[in-house]
């Protein structure tokens, strides 16, 4: 137990030593801004996962959809659940449902991987966990592309459905834990940045007796620059999260997955 309390310091003192290479910013047309009762929530989207629900976030954020609407469904340990205009499971906003974006396929060199195995891989693009086919199988394919799938660590945003893998429309959810069973089932949007906490402390119960609320929720890119949150993300490629990979797999050991590791954040 010291062993790894020890590790884990050591992990920190590196992120605090991180220089400013180590760091990017986030891309305005693709980082969701949430005020909610209990705190902001910053999510990085990731389009390379799902660019069909991406954009209908962009969407439904710019139309003002999501202002106002209650996290309707909270779930200890499990989600938290928002994103439908009548507030609870079943609603749809005026556009059509969307077809399932549960895998998909990039360049290899967008991603980076901090797991492997001989029967797959896990890994990152930006801030948002994945797990893939192993490197020979994706050697097996035609265009040498990364096979994958986004993971359900906590964190991870995810859009809502109905039975039917077609209908995510409007609804999402945020991880308050990791369920991996969630993987290749909903599709993965981003992951929040900032705000965990905030998510976390929203009101529990299906529904809650006093739901908390989205009370504002607006694409970083809309946002007049004197009131954006001024956020750096630690970049997944360089030599500080690295080594932080590489004190948390020694701490870990056989156990270790991609759901161990936080990319950090900083104010710039």
């Amino acid at each position: 137990m010291l062993r790894l309390f020890g590790i884990c310091v050591a992990a920190l003192g590196l992120i605090a030593a991180a220089p400013a290479g180590d760091w990017r910013p986030l891309d305005p047309e693709n980082t969701l801004v949430v005020e909610t009762t209990k705190g902001q929530v910053v999510v990085e989207l990731r389009p390379e996962f799902a660019p069909r629900a991406v954009e209908r976030i962009r969407l439904l954020a710019r139309e003002g959809v999501y202002s106002g609407l209650q996290f309707h469904r909270v779930i200890d340990g499990f989600v938290a659940q928002t994103g439908n205009p009548d507030n609870r499971d079943g609603g749809t906003s005026r556009h059509p449902d969307l077809p399932p974006e549960f895998g998909f396929r990039i360049p290899a060199e967008a991603a980076v991987v901090v797991v492997e195995r001989s029967d797959a891989r896990e890994g990152f693009v930006g801030a948002t966990p994945f797990q893939a086919v192993s490197a020979a199988e994706q050697a097996r394919g035609p265009d040498g592309r990364l096979r994958g799938w986004g993971a359900y660590c906590p964190g991870v945003v995810g859009m809502g459905r109905q039975a039917d893998p077609g209908t995510a429309n409007s609804e999402i959810f945020f991880m308050r834990g990791p369920s991996r069973r969630l993987d290749h089932e909903y599709t993965v949007v981003g992951r929040v940045v900032s705000g965990r906490d905030a998510v976390m402390a929203v009101a529990v119960g299906e529904p809650p007796k006093v739901p908390d609320l989205m009370l504002k929720v607006r694409m970083l890119a809309d946002i007049p620059q004197a009131e954006r949150p001024r956020l750096e993300v630690m970049d997944t490629r360089g030599p500080a999260f690295q080594a932080r990979v590489a004190a948390l797999r020694q701490a870990k050991g056989a156990a270790f997955t991609v759901c161990d590791v936080e990319v950090p954040v900083r104010l710039r």
